[in-house]
């Protein structure tokens, strides 16, 4: 029996994955394909924390269920971070919540607070999660502009004059995914004066808190005096101490989104794999080197791709923070769109990128470059880049003529 089921309908089709395809049908051949499309990171998880993980998983008694809250020594390792880092006080009992990644954590607090037709405010472009996590708890979202600043804050006093309902909450995303755009304390001081009047909740994603390039550490929305009266913040394990696969985030602040978050997951999850956590608690309460080393890292890798670019005739603003690059299409190939430019730049010059598509409609016009692949490998790419820039008028020509004969 075929059925249209209400919430698929509502998820277009996966927009990466026309380029995932060809990416495959191209290693399948053979091609050596250099892959900046997925913000996968590469490095090896530190060895402390793997050594952790080595010596609790020896104890049959962390192989049974867990806690879906967090076990209390994690949750406490998240407050003395909050403490440390933003000179913020966070009742591990109360106040956070451990997640399975910020992704599931972000989804599941969509889910405890939307009802069909709330009106929910996202930036576009944005990490998909942010408005599908909405759409998929049976929202309605309007975008707002990423740039953080007196337009966006102006978007926010039009949303409130002309949304039925009233918004219910909003998405922040500093330092941005994917546009790299970081916020100061200033502008989340008046998000929250501004919705603390109005009544909108504010979600906040903060899982590149610690990817920055410079010396000023971004802040969170919870040094805001009152932030947590209307707030809560997202982080995660998976790009500060290279922890993807481990799927460990938190949601930290406002007790009563906490509070929702941790009964929804109360029907969905036990929590985490004990070890996981314990693990997870010896790197927040360990050594931080190994951060400041995963900074140097990325920071070395977007030195060399942005200079390369640039080399190669392709200005590419370097990114402040994060693990990717906001790139403009290049203007010989504006007319084409993100998709149709990221499968001619897999083609041509064999390197993968992500659609700025799949991030919403005003990311169309650019591509996201992870800084996923070594500096071997990222040179590779930047002279396959070069030479196809190179040769753009004969692409441009081949792919017009290409497209008569099809058409």
């Amino acid at each position: 029996m075929e059925q249209d089921f209400y919430r698929i309908k509502r998820l277009p089709p996966y927009v990466f994955a026309e380029v995932n395809a060809m990416k495959a049908r191209a290693r399948a051949a053979g091609e050596d394909i250099v892959d900046f499309g997925m913000g996968n990171p590469d490095s090896a998880t530190p060895q402390h924390i793997v050594d952790k993980l080595t010596e609790t998983v020896q104890n049959p008694k962390t192989h049974r269920y867990s806690n879906s809250r967090g076990i209390p020594g994690l949750r406490r390792a998240v407050s003395a971070y909050y403490a440390r880092r933003f000179n913020v006080d966070i009742d591990p009992e109360t106040e956070t919540i451990v997640t399975l990644g910020s992704k599931e954590g972000l989804a599941n607090l969509a889910s405890a607070i939307s009802s069909p037709g709330d009106v929910m405010l996202v930036p576009n472009p944005s990490y998909p999660i942010h408005p599908f996590g909405f759409i998929i708890a049976g929202a309605v979202v309007r975008n707002i502009p990423i740039t953080p600043d007196a337009e966006c804050i102006a978007a926010l006093d039009r949303a409130v004059q002309h949304s039925v309902p009233k918004p219910t909450a909003i998405i922040l995303n500093y330092p941005n995914n994917p546009t790299a755009e970081l916020a100061t304390l200033d502008f989340y001081g008046q998000v929250v004066d501004f919705c603390k009047h109005h009544g909108i909740w504010v979600l906040s994603d903060l899982a590149y808190a610690e990817i920055f390039f410079d010396d000023n550490p971004p802040p969170s929305i919870l040094e805001v005096p009152g932030a947590r009266d209307i707030a809560v913040e997202f982080t995660s394990m998976s790009k500060t101490y290279s922890m993807p696969g481990w799927r460990i985030g938190f949601a930290s602040g406002n007790k009563h989104l906490v509070a929702a978050l941790a009964r929804v997951k109360s029907y969905l999850d036990y929590g985490a794999f004990t070890p996981i956590q314990v693990a997870a608690t010896a790197a927040l309460n360990g050594p931080q080197d190994c951060v400041d080393e995963v900074r140097a890292l990325y920071k070395e890798r977007r030195d060399v791709l942005i200079s390369g670019l640039e080399a190669a005739g392709w200005q590419v603003p370097p990114p402040p923070a994060t693990m990717f690059a906001w790139a403009p299409i290049p203007p010989a190939f504006a007319h084409l769109g993100s998709i149709e430019f990221a499968k001619l730049l897999l083609r041509e010059a064999q390197v993968a990128v992500s659609p700025g598509l799949g991030f919403g409609e005003h990311g169309d016009d650019h591509v996201r470059i992870a800084l996923v692949e070594n500096l071997h490998r990222t040179r590779q790419a930047l002279r396959n880049i070069k030479a196809f820039l190179g040769r753009y008028d004969k692409v441009i020509e081949d792919l017009e003529r290409h497209r008569a004969v099809g058409g």
